[in-house]
């Protein structure tokens, strides 16, 4: 056999080999399909409404769209509709795993069993049998308000987000506070750093709040996550535990966090996302500022954050709630405000017993000397923006205005 008929023989056994992958690679997806629709059927069974097979994403928007709402609404929340049980989380925690062969068990982390499942929407009372007193009367009539408004917006526009990601990620930014029963979804730039030495003071791992560092806050791993516990420890806490979010006014919140983490030394944030948002954005951009990353003005980071191609990814401190906390999803019994932090952080403590020394601290964690980012405060940078930005960074967080009610600011 001469060379030519050595390589002849060698492609076309290469090709039959391909052939053969392919054959077995289509016959794998075709047998994963066949598996991920009959699970997916077991979720319709249980009330679950999911959008016909091929049917696109607009067009299942557009079907399920309730009346009255604008396609600026629709972009906005990305709704489907919702019909299903009083706890359907529950019963899809029972029911699909027991209905999974054992194959699917072992091959498949539990927590991806929740994929393509709501959380149920209901509306529990306060338990205020621990509150004292009659001074806060004022308090508890704003906090059922904030709670009704919640419920109701998410009830009227069907915006329950269906589950596209494990139930770890869902609750990945809640702390865990066991003694006292309390679940704490952090939003950064609305209270967090406070609220997290309150719930270490609450677990008894410290006397006091004002002795805690900045440091001790964020890097000292003191508090629990409730991604850190396994389904059923995960599922008892949000279904036992008093759970609260504490929220601020977006663009107050926005300023805030560009005010801290780039007009101030930061090693971390002016390196990794300062270096790339003053190479993209910054024209003829000098060499010591694409080298430290210092100095982002605050139009440059608003392309950034408006940028569907950013070169370097989104961080919790100016992430939309909607997407930290899933406010539609997982039912909050307590809605704080930043506006009235120290009164609803009181009133809180109240609810859920904890010693009554115990005050919400009223000191500034970093910058103590800055003018807080207030309203005023806002305006000034929202003048450093065309009309056009400031329209786009409003429709950024459009959510978190409806959701918590927030007036719209005037763009």
């Amino acid at each position: 056999m001469n060379l030519r008929q050595v390589f002849v023989s060698v492609l076309m056994f290469g090709v039959a080999g391909l052939l053969l992958f392919m054959y077995l690679q289509a016959w794998i997806e075709e047998q994963h399909t066949e598996s991920g629709e009959k699970l997916q059927q077991q979720i319709i069974n249980q009330d679950f409404t999911l959008p016909p097979p091929g049917m696109p994403r607009r067009a299942a928007l557009s079907r399920s769209a309730p009346p009255g709402l604008s396609k600026h609404e629709m972009a906005a929340l990305g709704s489907r509709n919702w019909r299903g049980k009083a706890d359907p989380f529950g019963v899809v925690a029972a029911s699909l795993v027991s209905q999974l062969s054992d194959q699917q068990k072992m091959s498949e982390s539990p927590l991806s069993w929740f994929r393509g499942v709501y959380l149920p929407p209901a509306l529990r009372p306060l338990n205020k049998t621990l509150v004292k007193g009659g001074k806060w009367k004022d308090v508890d009539s704003a906090q059922e308000k904030r709670r009704s408004f919640l419920h109701d917006f998410c009830k009227k526009y069907n915006s329950r987000k269906q589950l596209r990601t494990h139930l770890v990620h869902l609750v990945s930014r809640i702390y865990v506070e066991d003694r006292h029963k309390v679940l704490y979804c952090e939003v950064p730039k609305a209270g967090c750093s406070n609220w997290k030495r309150v719930l270490m003071v609450l677990n008894g791992l410290a006397a006091s709040a004002h002795n805690i560092s900045h440091d001790d806050v964020h890097y000292g791993k003191h508090l629990r996550k409730l991604d850190s516990y396994d389904l059923k420890g995960i599922y008892t806490r949000l279904n036992t535990y008093t759970k609260t979010i504490f929220v601020r006014d977006p663009m107050e919140r926005l300023v805030s966090a560009f005010r801290d983490k780039f007009e101030h030394p930061n090693s971390y944030y002016h390196p990794v996302f300062g270096k790339a948002i003053i190479k993209k954005y910054r024209h003829n951009a000098n060499d010591e500022a694409l080298k430290t990353g210092s100095g982002v003005k605050f139009k440059e980071f608003i392309q950034y954050l408006l940028d569907s191609h950013r070169p370097v990814g989104m961080d919790i401190h100016w992430e939309q709630v909607s997407n930290l906390c899933y406010p539609c999803l997982i039912n909050y019994d307590f809605i704080g405000k930043f506006e009235t932090l120290e009164e609803d952080a009181n009133y809180f403590l109240q609810l859920v017993g904890a010693p009554a020394e115990l005050k919400f601290p009223k000191f500034k964690d970093r910058h103590s000397s800055d003018e807080r980012t207030s309203a005023e405060v806002v305006r000034q940078y929202l003048k450093e923006l065309s009309k056009e930005e400031r329209q786009l960074t409003y429709d950024f967080y459009y959510l978190d205005y409806l959701m918590f009610n927030y007036t719209s600011p005037i763009v």
